[in-house]
Order: C-alpha cells, then structure tokens, then sequence
C-alpha cells in the first residue's frame, strides 16, 4: 500500500466513526445535537479533502488541499476536546479518535 492510499484509507475510516459517533449524539438532547453538526462537518471534511488532493490539477492544488484538510483536523480535535472537557460523552470513548486525529 502507498503512502497516499494509506492516508486516505485512515482519513475515511476516521470519517466513519466521526459519523457513528455523530449518530449517538443526535440522539442526545440539548447541546450534544448542536456540536455534533460541527463535528460531522469538520471530522468528514479531513478524508474528502485528502481524497480530493489526489485528483489535484497542479503542486498548489495538491498542497491546498492537505493545508484544508490539516485546518479541518485541528476543528475537529476542538470539537472532540469540547466534548471530552463538557463529559457530554465519556473521555475514555472518545480518547481513540483525538489519537488518530493528531
């Protein structure tokens, strides 16, 4: 496997448990539906635009797009910092993520 299959494979698999995650909060009232439309945008933005520097029309475009990506995973680790710090979902559970996410 090359290096940008790699990152695009983790970045997709990211993307799917910020979604999973993003179900259970939906399902929670209060501030939990808020962040995790947040949360959805910036966690499935990261892996579409990884994806999307593949098909870059030129080196600016390419970097563009992983400099998108980077700016998205830095929100998303916001986000998930957010709800570790509220306990709006138990450290422990997110912990995984904000891993991957650095």
């Amino acid at each position: 496997m090359n290096q940008h299959q790699h990152i695009t494979d983790r970045t997709f698999n990211f993307a799917v448990r910020i979604v999973n995650l993003c179900k259970i909060l939906d399902e929670k009232p209060g501030v939990g539906r808020v962040l995790y439309k947040q949360l959805i945008r910036s966690g499935t933005s990261i892996g579409a635009n990884v994806a999307e520097s593949q098909s870059a029309q030129s080196k600016a475009d390419f970097l563009s797009k992983l400099q998108i990506a980077l700016k998205e995973a830095k929100e998303t680790k916001y986000w998930l910092r957010i709800l570790i710090t509220t306990v709006i979902v138990e450290e422990h559970k997110l912990l995984p993520l904000v891993t991957e996410n650095e």
